[in-house]
């Protein structure tokens, strides 16, 4: 003799999209610097992203070159929620610098990528749109670009689903 079940009704509000948030730091803060001024609002960012979706995962990519000053921005994204990774800044013989985390950013979009509604990237760097497509296309992960508008890459809005022009109401 077998039972009918009756079917499982939700309880409480619907459960909001889970995102994961990847920020190229260097990027935001040259590109702010140099399109507005001023400095990227984390907090306000944190607050704004928080009321849309629930924060899986939060990572900021920065370089270590043992500043104080420095540091204790890496200690304020962390009270904020994001895992900071850092890479150790190389000064070259010859004058120039290395510290670039496009292979980090993008071995961690494509493990935690798969596992979202949807991915959040803050940068203006053209190179994600390959990666931003292929999350799109393979996993059906759909992409938000948060940058400075004049210094963002054409073909990175394109590959976003939406582009957000970081404005006054996220800028220090």
């Amino acid at each position: 003799m077998s039972q009918l079940k009756e079917p499982l009704t939700q309880q409480g509000p619907p459960s909001k999209p889970r995102v994961g948030i990847f920020v190229d730091v260097q990027n935001i803060y040259y590109t702010c610097r140099q399109s507005y001024g001023k400095n990227f609002d984390y907090n306000a960012f944190w607050s704004q992203v928080s009321e849309q979706y629930e924060i899986d995962c939060a990572f900021a990519y920065a370089i270590y070159r043992g500043d104080d000053k420095q540091s204790q921005f890496q200690n304020i994204l962390r009270a904020i929620g994001f895992e900071v990774k850092l890479k150790p800044f190389i000064q070259r013989k010859d004058g120039s610098a290395k510290g670039d985390w496009d292979v980090g950013i993008t071995i961690d979009m494509l493990e935690q990528g798969k596992e979202l509604d949807r991915v959040i990237l803050l940068s203006g760097d053209g190179d994600f749109a390959l990666l931003l497509g292929h999350l799109q296309k393979k996993y059906k992960v759909p992409a938000e670009v948060y940058g400075a508008d004049k210094l963002t890459a054409d073909a990175l809005k394109q590959s976003a689903e939406r582009f957000h022009c970081i404005d006054d109401s996220l800028l220090l």
